[in-house]
């Protein structure tokens, strides 16, 4: 069963009548999809629903992680524009762990929203100041990402949130605790699993997903 919802605020939405869907807060807006939990059933429908669009998992994953999350921004006919998974697990260092990874077109707000940074839309002029923290391999690329402060947002901030881009979109990781960045190497590897296929029917599904 899916719900839906607005891509940048927990408020629900409604058809407008015109075939578009109705935010209280933002107006028309694509819509946001998101299952009650996460299975491989949804998770195939998901990727039909974002077709082509990306949608990146830690890769490969570890044992006793699972995929307990996640979600598209697509209109009912027409292309994506967002995508998020969430993997959890567990660090002996940090206990329980989640790993959010959100790919995006720019103005779409998803990622601000799950990383717990209110409601904007897209970062400030500030990311890409310096080298980045942390490299991620991409497919065949490296990708770097810059830490995105969360100190000015409501809400705990036991997070850490990492920002970059990829293919012409934004790409977040938010991980929860904040000290699960340690976690990221030079050679932590996001895959595409949109193409995948059977392959998927393999990996774990379950879990309490976090709360965004």
């Amino acid at each position: 069963m899916l719900r839906v919802g607005c891509p940048r605020c927990s408020a629900p939405v409604g058809e407008d009548g015109a075939g578009g869907w109705s935010c209280p807060e933002h107006g028309e807006v694509v819509p946001l999809w998101r299952p009650e939990s996460a299975t491989y059933d949804e998770f195939a429908r998901h990727l039909g629903r974002t077709a082509a669009f990306p949608t990146y998992l830690p890769w490969p994953l570890g044992p006793g992680w699972s995929i307990s999350d996640f979600a598209a921004v697509a209109p009912e006919q027409g292309s994506a524009v967002a995508s998020m998974t969430c993997v959890s697990g567990t660090s002996v260092l940090d206990g329980p762990v989640d790993v959010i990874v959100v790919s995006e077109e720019a103005g779409t707000g998803l990622g601000a929203r799950v990383a717990g940074l209110g409601d904007g839309a897209d970062p400030g002029a500030e990311l890409g100041d310096g080298p980045a923290t942390v490299r991620v391999r991409l497919e065949a690329r490296t990708v770097g990402l810059w830490p995105v402060s969360v100190s000015s947002s409501d809400g705990e901030l036991d997070r850490s949130v990492l920002l970059g881009e990829a293919e012409g979109r934004w790409l977040w990781l938010v991980l929860r605790p904040a000290s699960a960045i340690l976690l990221l190497r030079d050679d932590w590897i996001l895959r595409d699993v949109s193409a995948t296929g059977p392959g998927l029917v393999a990996l774990p599904f379950g879990g309490p997903g976090p709360a965004w």
